[in-house]
């Protein structure tokens, strides 16, 4: 009871006084925002009044607006009965003519000007027909020409006092270059969840356990086991690393920080530990969290090898990130999530146990990790019957998730364009091709004999194909220009493949040589439609002999270091750690190669001629034959 009625005084007193506050709170704010004008109003008061003060200086009391005589002109023209007065101020003469002009002359100091002009040959007569009178000098002229040279002082100091007060109201970014710069998720609505994640379900699994540590300690810790300290993603670009992360971010429900490798490191010295420090004493009052840098090669990469030797600004970053990660304050559940597509120049302390405890490699997904991809992305879009996952997936080797995602996008793009309702399969097959080779060019105006070459061109590489055993399977054959290619046959395996032998790469370079060989054939001599093709050709014999061990001649063995600068991140030399002797060999042995397979490329072209020129004639009427056009010829 009297709890209630205590409830009830207070309910009473809330509503006596909320009239009262309802009325007094606009007339304060009246009473501020008059405040604010009043202020506001006086500043451009005062600075027109400082404008106005200056403007009157430079062009009314500013004497250099008229002109300026000798005292020599100014005695030949007292001869001639030009002036009419003449007024003394200290040493300057205001003088009035009789045409009514200005002049101003200027005197010797302590000298009287009447001498002055007798010395100059004017006589006393003449300077009785002048009124001549000396004036006091006023001292608002002096005032105001000192206040000419400190209005300018005085604008500049206010423009610099507002740049600074902006500063201040931004949260003093211009002065907080050693802040992190990390963005802050809580997780509370996730946009993107392991759901939308596909193609990695090894990766996920390992990620999942780091989310159910943080949600779930206890279950761990019963059985004596600690928390991961870092998780690194290696993989290629595009297979998803960092979507992996949004979807760990969404899935956690912890606070998650995002910051990319390349935003630690600035012009300033010691900015870089400086932003490792705030993001992880962030991180630390946050706690239970993950962090997660992007592209961590950008600061990780190998000490000692930098341009600017031990005391570059990118190993001391490092050096920072290592203390962070296992010092000797470590005692927080805070996770590093790293990603890099380039594991083999990170400095070896950051891959240490301690450290980045699991390393995940996201691989080039498979045929069946492909359609889980397709199925994610063709989410929520309009597709045609027609269309079959699978058969896309079989078609994509090599894709990743980023091309995948490329090659939907295009095909929506594709249906749009004209005007269709749903995304058919023509639209996803024209969308591979997009990806593969570029768009088509069909502007591109040729003459009829050098399509003629062309179509031989493609015919080759497709009969080489199809005549050689272990080749991939022809898919399509064009003559139109797509991306930089003339013309394209598109060859692809009938399944993923992980391992490669010498009878499937010598398979390979009959292929590419096909269509050097059919030109050969029919026309007797060759163009610069091959290059492509030979330098290909010439790279993969080249890694069969010196890298494979694929030489009957020198056997199982490597030829070459290269000589990488870490720093740098790319090969810079290769060290010949062989003779001479060898170099010759080696020569010979890919010669040898090369010359076999186009060898055997132009055997096919003259056994098959007929099938060659019915692949080519049809290319030269139609321009594109599918995958059941070139089955029927060769068949026939």
């Amino acid at each position: 009871m009297t709890i209630i009625s205590h409830l009830a005084i207070k309910t009473n007193s809330l509503h006596l006084t909320q009239p009262f506050l309802c009325a007094r709170l606009p007339m304060e704010l009246e009473k501020m925002l008059n405040t604010r004008q009043v202020m506001r109003w006086s500043i451009y008061l005062v600075l027109g009044i400082l404008v106005v003060a200056f403007l009157y200086t430079q062009f009314t009391l500013n004497p250099s607006q008229a002109e300026t005589i000798s005292l020599q002109t100014l005695a030949n023209e007292i001869k001639e009965g030009k002036v009419a007065r003449i007024s003394i101020a200290g040493e300057t003469l205001n003088i009035e003519r009789t045409s009514g002009t200005k002049a101003i002359s200027h005197k010797e100091p302590d000298v009287s000007l009447v001498s002055t002009l007798n010395n100059l040959g004017v006589s006393q007569e003449m300077l009785r027909k002048i009124k001549i009178q000396v004036e006091e000098p006023k001292g608002v002229s002096n005032w105001l020409g000192i206040l000419s040279w400190i209005l300018p002082l005085i604008l500049i100091s206010i423009f610099f006092l507002v740049i600074f007060r902006q500063a201040q109201t931004s949260g003093n970014q211009a002065l907080s270059f050693g802040k992190s710069r990390a963005r802050m998720f809580t997780g509370e609505k996730p946009t993107v969840t392991f759901d939308d994640v596909a193609g990695v379900d090894e990766a996920k699994q390992e990620l999942a356990e780091v989310v159910e540590f943080l949600k779930e300690p206890q279950k761990f810790i019963a059985l004596g086991a600690r928390i991961p300290k870092g998780v690194i993603l290696m993989g290629a670009p595009g297979t998803g690393k960092t979507l992996l992360a949004k979807a760990v971010s969404g899935e956690a429900g912890v606070p998650f920080f995002s910051i990319s490798g390349s935003e630690f490191v600035e012009m300033f010295v010691g900015v870089g530990a400086s932003r490792v420090r705030d993001l992880f004493d962030q991180a630390k009052r946050n706690s239970p969290c993950i962090v997660f840098v992007d592209e961590i090669d950008a600061v990780g990469r190998h000490r000692g090898a930098g341009l600017g030797g031990s005391h570059d600004e990118r190993e001391q970053t490092l050096n920072q990130i290592l203390v962070e990660m296992d010092g000797f304050d470590t005692d927080t559940n805070v996770i590093v999530i790293a990603a890099t597509n380039r594991p083999d120049i990170l400095d070896p302390a950051l891959l240490r146990p301690g450290r980045f405890d699991r390393r995940v490699v996201l691989d080039r997904p498979d045929m069946k990790g492909r359609q889980k991809i397709l199925e994610v992305h063709v989410r929520g879009k309009p597709l045609g019957k027609d269309v079959d996952l699978e058969a896309l997936a079989r078609q994509t080797p090599g894709f990743v998730g980023a091309d995948i995602e490329s090659l939907v996008n295009e095909a929506a793009i594709l249906a749009a364009r004209r005007n269709k309702t749903t995304i058919d399969m023509a639209e996803f097959q024209e969308a591979i091709e997009r990806v593969l080779a570029g768009p088509e060019r069909r502007s591109r105006v040729i003459t009829e004999e050098e399509k003629r070459v062309v179509a031989y061109h493609e015919a080759g590489h497709a009969l080489a194909a199809a005549r050689t055993p272990q080749a991939d399977k022809v898919r399509k054959v064009t003559i139109i220009p797509r991306g930089m290619a003339g013309g394209y046959t598109l060859t692809l395996p009938e399944e993923d493949r992980y391992l490669a032998s010498r009878t499937k790469f010598e398979a390979e370079l009959v292929t590419m040589l096909g269509g050097r060989a059919a030109e050969e054939i029919v026309f007797q001599r060759v163009t610069t439609g091959a290059s492509n093709d030979l330098e290909r050709a010439t790279e993969l014999a080249r890694k069969m002999v010196m890298e494979y061990g694929m030489s009957d001649e020198l056997g199982p063995m490597t030829f070459g270091e290269r000589e990488e600068l870490i720093f740098l991140g790319r090969s810079i030399a290769e060290h010949r750690n062989y003779s001479e002797a060898v170099a010759r060999k080696i020569d010979a042995q890919v010669r040898e190669i090369v010359t076999r397979a186009y060898e055997r490329a132009v055997e096919i072209m003259r056994l098959h001629r007929q099938t060659l020129d019915q692949l080519a004639q049809q290319l030269i009427q139609k321009e594109t034959l599918d995958e059941a056009e070139v089955e029927a010829l060769l068949a026939a």
